[in-house]
């Protein structure tokens, strides 16, 4: 994968039971999505719920480069998302694309 081309990730979280929309309202107040919104590179940072599956979310990140996405990860708002993903968040799976 060339670093340099632009970098799509889609998340697939699977809530505890009953967990989701507390999930989202907890990322919302707590102001963590307005903070990576508004980082370097990032592009889109969305989530969708799933019409099928009430404790199923997608999240679709789309960044400049890998590299960015990279110091992404490392910023201080991430160890604070990770811990509200460890109160409501039971599963994980990640998708790294670019385009073709």
């Amino acid at each position: 994968m060339n670093e340099n081309n632009e970098l799509n990730l889609f998340v697939i979280y699977t809530a505890k039971p009953g967990m989701r929309e507390a999930f989202l309202n907890d990322v919302e107040s707590s102001g963590i999505l307005r903070q990576i919104l508004a980082e370097k590179g990032c592009l889109r940072y969305e989530y969708f719920a799933s019409v099928q599956n009430p404790d199923t979310l997608l999240l679709a990140e789309t960044w400049e480069n890998a590299e960015l996405q990279k110091i992404h990860m490392t910023q201080p708002h991430m160890a604070e998302l990770k811990a509200i993903k460890g109160r409501y968040i039971q599963s994980t799976e990640i998708g790294r694309m670019i385009k073709g």
